[in-house]
């Protein structure tokens, strides 16, 4: 069962998709392997922190917040050490469950990193020994891999194999966090035990760097797979290799053969993905994607002292604003694909992404979100964290602001956004059916009015087996017929790169594409042009098609929320916090139904309550070819 799950989530992974793969070189281009050779920084003496001992650098660091450090510590004091068993590990492949083994070694992980940020913060040595016993808990696991991933093992199953170890997003979290702890703590460590340290830099070399340097298999390096489908992971598991190596690595040509090849993969991922700057696996992913892509070229910029800098990329800053593009308010963010509708980025790193591009929209926005006050966390993410400290003053002196574009179109992604004085937010969307973390979407919208999705996309519950499986598109919220667009003939959408929109149309307050070619050939259908029309206080839709054959009558669907009451025949009204819509369409053509969609998935119902509704409006003529409008206006 688990091998035929790996093949099928691999498929997905590499199936052909519907751009054309770009050679940028970015990153390659700013530097030949020789001359970075020469700009490498050695001895860490890239580090700009003061040393552990440091105690008057550090309460500098701390400031205020000091106290709040040695607290969080306080606490784990008598925190008892969790145990991941086999079996855990097995319940991945039993049940699907992946969090039965994820959440243990996580909470190990926090624990260690709240005991060692006490330590930073208090420098009297209380924490190191309950310190040492989270790093030889780490120390002592066969592999720092979610049991979720370790299908890439040759065997294809949940367990981890000493012998054939995988380098996943797990991995690549534990080397951040744990080669910071080496570097920092290393001297303290070998008062107490040589052998803490040692054991703790063997277990970094043999699960991260050599796994880096010598594993060509897993598909986020795209070693020797140019064009082959990249996403998050690779700037992730990226960014995390190559601060392990910056921290831990100092012969100079050993550095030099990670720090290129980091190079190299992660210009894979921007040659891969479109040029316009959005995530096409929406704002949930943007801070591992084009978040970790600033973490990445951070690094590089510090570890060649400056000499490489692609701050200045059109492109990298692109990426970077599609965060404050894509937020609704209060909250609440464009979610297609597998995004939480509520989000919006982390403040301090939005500063800190915002500050290295220049963008001033970026910056106020992380004001914004932070509304004055932000508190760095501790995480395995410790480059991350010290990064938050450095800017956390300057977050918050910062002017809060949210910038509003009234139009914003990418036009390779296929994402509309529009907005207007009267408080609506639209997006929309093209593409095609086989994007990373896909759902079968095209030209599907959400509209929200006063900060509040009215018409809303689910987005995605928590991971399972067959969330990355061959299963995904039985899942509700995949399905096209639980996001806002029609079943033509009967016929819903199919997943696949073939499965695509054409003739998108993108304009201030204006937004079409042509769906048909997103559904399959049992649809009969020629055309069908979705278009939306954003004006005043309404949003008006509009559907002109033309079928080869009729079948079934054609079923246009809305999902929404709130208090959901038809008033009258045409006519529903949709009430969400205080903000009132009227939803209308022609009685004459079509006949109503509402389905109660009732949510007991905690990552859903997070977001949405316990329910939802999907509006269903079925054609009462079948016609080859005609229009089909519908309004959405906000009720002052």
């Amino acid at each position: 069962m688990i091998r035929k799950i790996f093949i099928a989530a691999l498929l997905l992974a590499v199936a052909f998709n519907a751009r054309a793969y770009e050679e940028r070189n970015i990153i390659k281009n700013a530097a030949t392997k020789d001359q970075l050779k020469q700009y490498l920084v050695l001895d860490q003496k890239w580090v700009t922190y003061p040393a552990y001992t440091d105690r008057q650098g550090w309460d500098k660091i701390f400031g205020d917040l000091k106290d709040f450090y040695i607290k969080r510590g306080e606490e784990r004091l008598d925190y008892q050490w969790k145990v991941i068993k086999a079996t855990d590990f097995f319940e991945y492949e039993r049940t699907g469950d992946r969090y039965i083994m994820q959440n243990k070694k996580e909470a190990n992980n926090s624990a260690t990193m709240d005991l060692f940020m006490a330590e930073m913060a208090e420098g009297k040595g209380r924490f190191i020994d309950q310190l040492i016993n989270g790093v030889f808990c780490a120390s002592e696991m066969t592999s720092w891999s979610h049991s979720a991933h370790n299908s890439r093992q040759k065997s294809h199953r949940a367990l981890p194999a000493y012998d054939d170890l995988v380098f996943d997003l797990g991995v690549g979290q534990m080397a951040n966090g744990y080669s910071w702890i080496y570097y920092f703590m290393k001297d303290e460590f070998d008062k107490v035990d040589p052998e803490i340290s040692r054991r703790l830099r063997h277990e970094l070399q043999k699960k991260v760097l050599d796994v880096y340097l010598n594993n060509d298999s897993f598909d986020w390096m795209a070693r020797g797979k140019k064009g082959s489908m990249q996403n998050n992971w690779n700037p992730w598991c990226n960014s995390n290799a190559l601060i392990a190596f910056m921290l831990l690595e100092n012969d100079r040509d050993v550095l030099a053969d990670a720090v290129y090849e980091s190079m190299r993969s992660v210009d894979e991922f921007l040659n891969y993905i479109k040029s316009d700057g959005a995530c096409e696996e929406g704002p949930g992913y943007w801070d591992a994607a084009a978040g970790k892509l600033c973490d990445h070229l951070e690094m590089l910029r510090e570890i060649t002292g400056g000499k490489v800098d692609l701050f200045g990329n059109k492109m990298v800053k692109d990426m970077g604003e599609y965060i404050y593009r894509s937020y609704i308010g209060d909250g609440w963010v464009v979610n297609f694909a597998d995004a939480n509708a509520k989000g919006g980025g982390n403040p301090a790193f939005v500063y800190r992404f915002g500050k290295n591009l220049g963008s001033e929209g970026m910056m106020h926005y992380a004001g914004y979100l932070s509304k004055g006050s932000v508190t760095p966390t501790p995480s395995t993410d410790l480059y991350r964290f010290f990064k938050a400290l450095e800017i956390n003053d300057e977050l918050e002196a910062i002017k809060p602001e949210l910038p509003r574009e009234p139009f914003t179109w990418y036009p390779e992604t296929e994402f509309c956004y529009l907005s207007n004085e009267e408080g609506l937010f639209f997006a929309g969307k093209g593409g095609f059916n086989n994007e990373s973390h896909n759902h079968n979407d095209v030209g599907s919208f959400i509209l929200a009015m006063d900060r509040k999705p009215i018409m809303v996309d689910a987005g995605v519950g928590t991971y399972r087996r067959q969330t990355f499986g061959s299963q995904r598109y039985t899942i509700w919220t995949m399905q096209s017929n639980y996001h806002n667009l029609p079943m033509i003939n009967g016929v819903a959408q199919m997943n696949g790169a073939e499965y695509k929109a054409s003739d998108a149309v993108a304009k201030p307050g204006y937004f079409s594409v042509n769906i048909a070619g997103a559904f399959p050939k049992e649809a009969k259908v020629d055309r069908w042009v979705r278009s939306y029309q954003l004006n005043g206080n309404s949003l008006r839709i509009n559907d002109a098609f033309a079928l080869k054959q009729t079948i079934a009558p054609n079923v246009v669907n809305f999902l929404t929320r709130g208090d959901v009451k038809k008033v009258s025949d045409g006519k529903v009204s949709i009430s969400v916090e205080g903000t009132d819509a009227l939803f209308t369409y022609d009685p004459r053509a079509f006949s109503y139904s509402i389905e109660t969609i009732n949510i007991d998935d905690p990552r859903l119902s997070n977001v949405w309550g316990d329910k939802l509704y999907r509006i269903s409006l079925t054609a009462k003529k079948m016609v080859k070819k005609g229009n089909y409008t519908f309004s959405i206006q906000k009720v002052k």
